[in-house]
């Protein structure tokens, strides 16, 4: 299930614990266990941003960082009009540090099927698209070559990329317009410059390389009883840290085996 999107300064909503019954009445507990990563819901409500690396890294929800002054990003309104949208979560003005206030100013990215390219989908349900006059607007409901993009990382600047349309231009920045202090958006940007430099900052829960550290954590960490499960009997400290240490070294089978064969041999000695 897609957990909504929440932002910081949003109300938290208190969860309503469950009585394990079963302990209430002196029984034995029913009572749904977690792993060893921590509760399922928390593994998988990691609401924290983080910069997107590399272009395998560019996947859910994504903020587009421009290199602009004060700190905005791209957005768009329900109309499917684009725009540069201040950002209101930022530390010191840090770009690193972005987080969306604002659901407009949220994008959802997926590669197009087949192919190296990005579709980005706006709150609205409708994406992202540059036409040939470089004028940017989210209000087709398909992908089409128009709402197709290539996302290059920048070689001088780490954790930034160049966004480039089927034309090979690039999304930039204008100047403001009069009476405005936000850039204005355009995608006929014909060359690489500090004015296509965008950063993009995404859920952590999607970044392929902390995806795979909590797999890893998880794989490592075992508990006691689980152990003692997989043995058919109740080990010894010794045996526990045995086990324990050969699940993270990657030799757990081998170690457990030898538990059980151990387990044999003191049955019938």
């Amino acid at each position: 299930m897609v957990k909504a999107l929440s932002f910081k300064g949003d109300p938290k909503t208190k969860k309503r614990k469950r009585v394990d019954t079963a302990a209430k009445f002196g029984e034995p507990s029913t009572e749904l266990t977690t792993d060893a990563a921590g509760p399922v819901e928390e593994q998988a409500s990691d609401d924290s941003w983080v910069s997107a690396e590399a272009t395998t890294d560019i996947e859910g929800p994504i903020v587009f960082v421009l290199p602009s002054e004060p700190p905005t990003c791209i957005a768009c309104d329900t109309n499917g009009q684009v725009f540069a949208s201040p950002l209101e979560n930022i530390i010191d003005g840090d770009p690193s540090t972005a987080e969306p206030h604002d659901v407009r100013q949220v994008w959802v990215a997926n590669r197009v099927a087949g192919t190296e390219n990005f579709s980005f989908k706006g709150h609205h349900g409708r994406y992202l698209s540059c036409d040939k006059l470089g004028i940017l607007t989210a209000q087709t409901e398909a992908v089409s070559p128009l709402e197709s993009f290539l996302a290059f990382p920048t070689a001088s600047t780490p954790e930034t990329f160049q966004i480039q349309n089927l034309r090979d231009l690039y999304i930039t920045i204008a100047a403001p317009a009069k009476n405005s202090a936000v850039p204005q958006l355009r995608g006929d940007a014909a060359d690489v410059s500090f004015n296509t430099t965008l950063r993009i900052r995404m859920q952590a829960r999607f970044k392929p390389k902390l995806k795979r550290g909590k797999e890893d954590k998880a794989k490592e960490k075992i508990s006691r009883k689980e152990l003692e499960e997989a043995v058919g009997r109740k080990l010894e400290d010794d045996e526990v840290r045995k086990l324990k240490r050969a699940r993270r070294e990657g030799n757990y089978h081998e170690a457990l085996l030898d538990v059980k064969v151990k387990s044999k041999h003191d049955k019938y000695s």
